[in-house]
């Protein structure tokens, strides 16, 4: 007979159940590789802790230098997960990010976050903009992270993420220009199979952001009821959806909100025929990948 500690108050399938006692078991345990050199791509990697308060990390990756002096596009990413699993340190995001540091050639850093629910949300979006105000430091060359001063041009920025990634990505875009950073320039946006909610609420986001007003209301699911969704500053958007994704129907709309807004950008779409959520990690082996890693890489590539 179970003890009273041992009873689930709350079941969240393929993401965490919650105990009595306040444990949280998660169903998915992300890996973690170390950073360092990748003798296969050339590209190194280093994890820096970019707030003592938070303990908030950032993983870098810089592709082989060639000693030109040319600073390069920066690639910022917010990892998926729900909000409650995965890191930037897992291998997954590792292979991702290392392809298209190569392919495209610029640095990419992968922003980590406090996950939910143990810290229950907005934590991750507030996490995930301060983030970016971290990489605003280097404007002037003289920020804490030397790669960042002599490699990256902060001129060209791209906010990249996938699912719960995307939704933080679209948020800190609309945050950042707002509030307004200063020479940071945010040229493009990559919004890759987006969680942006449903139309009825979503019980497991309810939990993790208990001060959300509902799909609807809540302006970080639903760009709809946004007051700052104009002030919204990059010059193209991708959006990405996969035809067998249950998030595509946000994922249209999304892309169709957008079109029409008037916010000031182009706007691209990419669908993904014959495949589910996130295909690119969770099916290895799809013939869909290389199509699909190509259209980012060109979108990265476009000529701003």
């Amino acid at each position: 007979m179970a003890t009273d500690a041992a009873e689930v108050t709350h079941d969240f399938p393929g993401f965490f159940k919650v105990y009595k006692d306040g444990r949280i078991e998660r169903y998915w345990h992300t890996d973690h590789v170390p950073a360092g050199l990748d003798p296969e791509t050339g590209v190194q990697s280093k994890d820096i802790e970019i707030s003592a308060e938070t303990g908030v990390k950032v993983r870098i990756f810089l592709p082989r230098i060639d000693g030109s002096g040319e600073k390069l596009t920066l690639l910022v990413h917010y990892h998926g997960g729900g909000f409650c699993i995965g890191s930037p340190f897992a291998s997954a995001f590792k292979t991702f990010l290392s392809f298209l540091v190569t392919q495209a050639n610029i640095i990419a850093i992968s922003i980590d976050y406090r996950l939910a629910p143990e810290h229950l949300l907005p934590i991750a979006y507030e996490d995930s903009l301060a983030g970016l105000q971290w990489v605003a430091k280097h404007v002037n060359g003289q920020g804490p992270e030397p790669w960042i001063n002599e490699h990256a041009d902060l001129g060209r920025v791209i906010l990249a993420g996938e699912s719960a990634g995307a939704n933080l990505a679209h948020y800190v875009a609309v945050q950042a220009g707002a509030s307004g950073l200063f020479g940071v320039k945010i040229n493009k946006l990559l919004i890759v199979h987006p969680y942006f909610g449903g139309k009825q609420p979503d019980k497991i986001y309810e939990y993790m952001c208990p001060t959300s007003p509902g799909p609807e209301n809540d302006p970080k699911l639903n760009p709809d009821a946004d007051p700052n969704l104009m002030k919204l500053k990059c010059d193209k958007l991708l959006v990405c959806v996969a035809e067998k994704d249950m998030l595509r129907g946000r994922g249209v709309a999304y892309y169709e909100k957008m079109s029409k807004c008037a916010w000031g950008g182009d706007v691209e779409f990419y669908e993904t025929k014959e495949e589910g959520h996130c295909f690119h990690f969770f099916n290895p082996s799809s013939e869909n990948i290389q199509p699909f890693m190509k259209k980012l890489v060109n979108f990265i590539k476009q000529q701003h």
